[in-house]
């Protein structure tokens, strides 16, 4: 696979099915989250926490890459993710209606 499969893999199948198991296959011990110019050290650990909190409120959730662009050693990865509101998030009592959203995500395949 190259590595936009890898990466489209993982997100489609890896985190849409929820298969925390194979986390360590994809993500690194040195996994950080950037958001802005903030850079959150999460692991794998952290990776695990984070999807079984997403599953946890919205456990139907996947994500579909609907594009792809390779750049200078990363994979640059346009998604919707879609998912029912039934787990309480951040104070938030489950509405049951569904989230569609898009978003990008960086990612570099070492």
């Amino acid at each position: 696979m190259n590595n936009k499969d890898i990466v489209k893999y993982f997100y489609e199948v890896i985190v849409s099915e929820n298969l925390l198991d194979e986390l360590s296959k994809y993500i690194s011990e040195d996994c950080v989250q950037r958001t802005g110019e903030k850079e959150i050290f999460i692991g794998i650990n952290g990776m695990k926490q984070h999807l079984v909190a997403l599953k946890k409120t919205y456990p139907d959730y996947t994500m579909k890459i609907i594009r792809q662009y390779v750049t200078d050693g990363y994979v640059i990865s346009e998604f919707i993710m879609r998912g029912t509101h039934k787990g309480e998030f951040i104070g938030i009592t489950p509405t049951n209606k569904v989230l569609e959203i898009t978003g990008v995500n960086i990612d570099k395949v070492i």
